[in-house]
Parts: C-alpha cells; structure tokens; sequence
C-alpha cells in the first residue's frame, strides 16, 4: 500500500484517534443491563451532549467534503437551507416532542402505535430502515474518498476499515457510547475544518482579503436567491420552506435523531438539545462553505473529475502540513463514523422494538432484547457497509450529498404526514394513515423518477418533497377517514 499524502506523524494521529475512540466506545458500554440503555442510555445524556450527538450525526462525510465543493461550483445559498432548517426544528420542539416523551416509548414509530396500532408502527418503521440504509451506505463511500486519494487503496478496503472501526464501539457500546464518541468526533472534525480554512488562508496570496476578493469576483459570496421557482434548489423558498419540512421530518420522524431526543433526561431538555443543533448547524454550514471559497481561491476555479474530490486533493497537497493532514482526515472519518454510528443502533433498535418484540412476544424482557439488538447491530453494519462498496458503481460525476438527500426524500414527506395525521386530527384510523404514507411514497418515487430521466420537465426541486410529500399523505388520510365514515352511515 502507498502512502502519497501521509508521513509518519499523520498516521500516528489517525491510528491513536481510531484506536481511541474503539477504546473509549468499549468502556462506555461496559455497565449495560438491557435495551432500555443499550439503545437509549437509560435516559441520562445530559442535552449539550444530545445537541452535539444529532449535529455530529446529520452532519457525516457529506457535509465535510460536499459542502465545500458546492461553495466552489456555486455560491454561499445554503445559507439560506439551514435557517430552514433551524425553523422546522422549532416546530419539532413544539409540536412533535411533546408526544414522544409521553410515556416510555422506545422508538419514534411507538407514538404511531398509540395512536394506529402495531401494522402502522412496523409500515413506518420498515420504511425508515430502508431508507436509512439506503441514505447511510452513501455516507460510508463518501469517507472511503479521502483513505483512497491518500493511501492508494481500492474503495472496499476504505469502506471496510471505517465500517469496522464503526462497529466494534457501536456494538459493545450501544447509544452512550454512540453520543460521547460523536461529542469527541464533533471537535475532532471542526478542528479540522478551522484547520483547514487556516491553511487556505496562508496559502492564497493575500489570505482572507484574497478569497474574499475573488469569491466577490465570481459572484459566490451570495447567501440569498431572492429569483427563482420551485424547480430550484438555491431558491429562497426552497430553503427556507423545503429545508424546514425537510428538517421536520428528518430530525422529528427520523428515529436516527429522535432515538438521541429520546435519550435526553426530559422533554425541556430534548426541546433545548434540537434548538441548539438549529443554531450549531448554521455556524457549520458556515465554516465549510467558507473552506469551499478558499479552495475555490487556491485552485482559481479549476475544473476537477468530481466536485467531491476538491477538498481531499487539497489535504493532501504540498500546501497541507503534515500532523494537521492526520488530523483533517481523522476529522473526515469522525464525521463519517458519527453518522454510521447512530446509524446501527437506531436501525437495531427499530428492528428490535418496532419488528422483533411483538412478533417474539418478548417485549417485557429487556435483557433478552439486548442481546437481539447487538445480533441486529451486525446485520446492519453488512448491509451498510456492502451496500457503500455497491455505491461506488453509480457514483461517477454525481455530487452526492444530491443523492444522499433524494434517497430520503422519497419517504419523508409520508412518515411527517403520517405522524402529523396522528397528532393533528382525531378522525384517521390506522387504515387511513398507512394509505396515506403509502400513496405518497409511490406517487414521490415517480415524481423524482420522471424528473431525473427528464420524461417531463423538472417541475420542483427534491427539496419540496417533504412538504409535498405531507401535503399528500395528509389529505389522502383525511379523504379516506371521509369515505370510511360516509360508508359507515
């Protein structure tokens, strides 16, 4: 194997960090007793860590490498995205949490049960899993970008060494160890990126006026796209509106986040954790669209193979100094693991509680549960881990944080629905909710379909999906609660 951007020093770090947080993710898990702490640690994080957890979690590779190739080929528009983000995340904290901390639910697909019953509760849940590991096995192929470039090694062995990595603490450790690792990652991989801006800085002439000047040359200091339509995605109302159903249904049906809410000690606690994580993640945003613009600068805007390799190619250039190199990268596997991480056990805790438990009979024994939830853990680091290895044969010349946020927005828009339905209206039934989530990931499905193999125009952005995606299922809900009651008389 070669080594073309590392020294000795720069694999010191990244062998101490991957050793670390195996040893630290270990240790954390060493006192479990059931499912109640293996997937939610007992409900004891305290919310700055939950905050710090959901933000490392929805932030992966993706954003670490992606976000800054979209500074470099447009401007600073997703902006604009997260305050839409940060605005559906005050609509979770007033609407949707208030009901998952209403008794000892277990997933967020339980609060369906209450309200549908079980049939609901599993539809919601298989949904999310597909989902889940579908979106996920991008994120692995995005931090296998970085160990390739730098060590020469083919996708699968990249992909191998953070799904194992991954595993092991995920697996002896369960979510406390899942949150505390993704705090250190969290410092780990903003380090990085402060690191990295630094660096630009120092190596385009006339540093941070010089960015500044041609990023203003090239039009890419814009935030706000006041033109625009529906078909979009740096509209304003795109970001503004999509980004916040988008945001809705991500972090307040999604059980990769609400699993982390779920851990926090109370509702006041989750509602502070989602609106810091709101905050946080503009500031995010906000570095690696500014390490976009550096690079932008750095290179003078020349063109590369894939928009996804501009910033790897930077870390490992003559202008990255050894020892911060290890760190970035560190820092590109911590965001990766975060996201993976979560990834595995809330996927076996949905499997666990949403599938397994009732179909066992088994509900009301914990330490049984447990030790399903760690057999589940295996089974969907395989998936994971095969389906990034399989990723690798569509990738070419795709940006794929694009892809990643099309895969789930196929289903969103039916699991928000379907939760607002429950909470909202007193009329559905379980038959009209899953008819309603139902429609909408068919008629979603092929609306994305014509548009991508361009049957019909593009007629919206995949940003819109949530909101019309909820839109459909609601109403399809509420038409067949009528017709149902209609035929009743």
């Amino acid at each position: 194997m070669s080594i073309h951007g590392f020294n000795l020093v720069d694999i010191l770090i990244l062998v101490v960090y991957l050793a670390g947080v195996v040893v630290l993710g270990t240790l954390l898990g060493r006192k479990q007793k059931d499912a109640r702490d293996y997937f939610l640690a007992d409900k004891s994080i305290p919310w700055w860590a939950v905050c710090f957890s959901v933000v490392a979690t929805e932030t992966s590779a993706l954003t670490f490498l992606s976000v800054p190739a979209v500074a470099y080929t447009t401007d600073m528009w997703m902006i604009q995205l997260t305050i839409g983000y940060l605005l559906g995340r005050v609509v979770i904290a007033a609407v949707l949490l208030p009901g998952y901390f209403r008794g000892e639910l277990t997933t967020a697909y339980a609060l369906l049960e209450g309200r549908f019953g079980l049939r609901t509760r599993r539809f919601a849940s298989i949904i999310f899993m597909v989902t889940r590991a579908l979106a996920d096995s991008v994120r692995v192929f995005v931090a296998a970008i970085p160990l390739k470039l730098l060590t020469g090694m083919p996708y699968w062995q990249a992909i191998m060494v953070t799904g194992i990595v991954t595993l092991i603490y995920t697996y002896y450790g369960g979510l406390r160890a899942v949150v505390w690792v993704d705090v250190v990652q969290l410092v780990i991989y903003v380090i990085g990126g402060f690191g990295a801006l630094f660096v630009l800085i120092h190596a385009v002439p006339a540093g941070w006026a010089g960015i500044v000047d041609a990023a203003r040359e090239a039009d890419k200091l814009r935030i706000f796209h006041l033109q625009g339509g529906f078909a979009d995605t740096s509209w304003l109302w795109t970001g503004l509106i999509g980004g916040a159903f988008l945001s809705m249904a991500s972090h307040g049906v999604d059980h990769l986040i609400v699993q982390r809410l779920l851990a926090a000690p109370s509702l006041h606690q989750a509602r502070k954790a989602i609106l810091w994580s709101g905050a946080l993640i503009i500031g995010q945003f906000a570095l690696f669209l500014c390490v976009g613009l550096g690079l932008f600068a750095f290179y003078q805007g020349q063109e590369f193979r894939t928009t996804d390799e501009v910033f790897p190619l930077f870390i490992i250039s003559e202008a990255f100094p050894h020892g911060l190199t290890g760190l970035v990268i560190a820092g590109v596997l911590a965001a990766a693991m975060s996201t993976v991480a979560g990834s595995l056990n809330s996927l076996a805790s949905a499997a666990t509680h949403d599938i397994y438990a009732p179909l066992a009979k088994r509900e009301n024994d914990p330490e049984h549960l447990m030790k399903i939830g760690k057999l589940f853990t295996l089974f969907w680091a395989i998936i994971l881990v095969g389906g990034a290895i399989l990723f690798q044969l569509v990738a070419e010349g795709a940006p794929v944080v694009v892809i990643a946020l099309e895969v789930a927005s196929f289903t969103y828009g039916g699991l928000l629905g379907g939760f607002l339905l429950g909470v909202l209206f007193k009329r559905p039934d379980q038959r009209d909710a899953m008819t309603g989530i139902a429609t909408t990931i068919v008629l979603m499905t092929a609306l994305w379909g014509v548009q991508q193999f361009g049957l019909i125009p593009r007629l919206v952005a995949n940003m819109w999906f949530a909101l019309i995606g909820t839109i459909i299922t609601v109403a399809v809900g509420l038409v067949s609660a009528r017709l149902r009651r209609s035929g009743n008389e």
